[in-house]
């Protein structure tokens, strides 16, 4: 099982082979297009994060061993993309690491100050719904 760091470290690595912020996106989008069907079940209001512009819907279980796997689904193709890398660097991680985790890929990836105003606001709320999950699970866990 990766860690956090060390998938947050290949991103980082992935995203520097480019130097184009137009590449960066299409690396972005690309992995948005492969995330996995979220179940129709979890594509309801009760799923939506508050205060993305777009629609994106997460869902939260815990796994056999604790770890937590997130599912998501958005209407905007980049900011499916953004909730992909989120996945790929919280999915199946100890719900105490995933509520610690600093995120550090979006500040060295530049993905922070190549986003929106309302993007960056989305993606401080995907990363808030995430953490309420991991201190949710945690809480059952103890």
């Amino acid at each position: 099982m990766k860690s956090i760091a060390a998938i947050e470290a290949e991103i980082i690595e992935e995203f520097d082979m480019f130097d184009d912020w137009m590449d960066k996106y299409s690396l972005i989008i690309d992995r948005g297009k492969k995330l996995p069907m979220i179940d129709a079940a979890y594509k309801t209001d009760e799923y939506l994060i508050k205060g993305c512009q777009s629609k994106v819907w997460l869902h939260a279980a815990p796994s056999a061993d604790g770890r937590i796997l997130f599912m998501a689904d958005s209407d905007a193709i980049i900011t499916k993309g953004i909730i992909s890398l989120l996945i790929e660097v919280l999915s199946n991680q100890k719900p105490e690491d995933i509520a610690t985790a600093k995120l550090d890929f979006i500040e060295k990836t530049g993905l922070r100050e190549h986003l929106t105003s309302t993007r960056g606001n989305g993606l401080v709320s995907m990363i808030e719904q995430m953490k309420a999950y991991a201190a949710k699970y945690a809480q059952l866990k103890s």
